[in-house]
């Protein structure tokens, strides 16, 4: 699975159970990222122990973005005891702003910084 725009790729890695974001993301409003809804949605149906979301080399993600992201945390809680794994870079200076929110709608979160 894989989703591609001018600045921007989201693909899945089944071997690591891990979604990766690059570049920038800054679609038009919550219409426009229904296919990473879509797609994160189907990593959940495979009814994994952990999903591992790889954000280190997503330079920019707007408030709908990040409105996914959040919303992917609750459907993850109710799903059950699934781990919710995110990668991020202090590099990316909005990422240590707002990935430690995701905690807030998922306990059963672990947030790890690289670089």
């Amino acid at each position: 699975m894989e989703i591609k725009g001018g600045n921007y790729r989201v693909w899945y890695d089944p071997a690591e159970v891990a979604v990766y974001f690059e570049g920038i993301l800054r679609l038009g409003g919550p219409q426009e990222y229904l296919p990473v809804e879509e797609l994160l949605d189907k990593v959940l149906l495979t009814n994994p122990k952990s999903i591992i979301l790889d954000l280190r080399t997503l330079n920019f993600l707007n408030s709908s973005g990040i409105n996914v992201l959040y919303k992917f945390a609750i459907a993850m809680r109710k799903k059950g005891d699934v781990q919710l794994v995110v990668r991020g870079s202090k590099a990316v200076p909005w990422q240590g702003k707002s990935l430690p929110n995701l905690k807030k709608f998922n306990q059963n979160f672990e947030m790890i910084f690289c670089d």
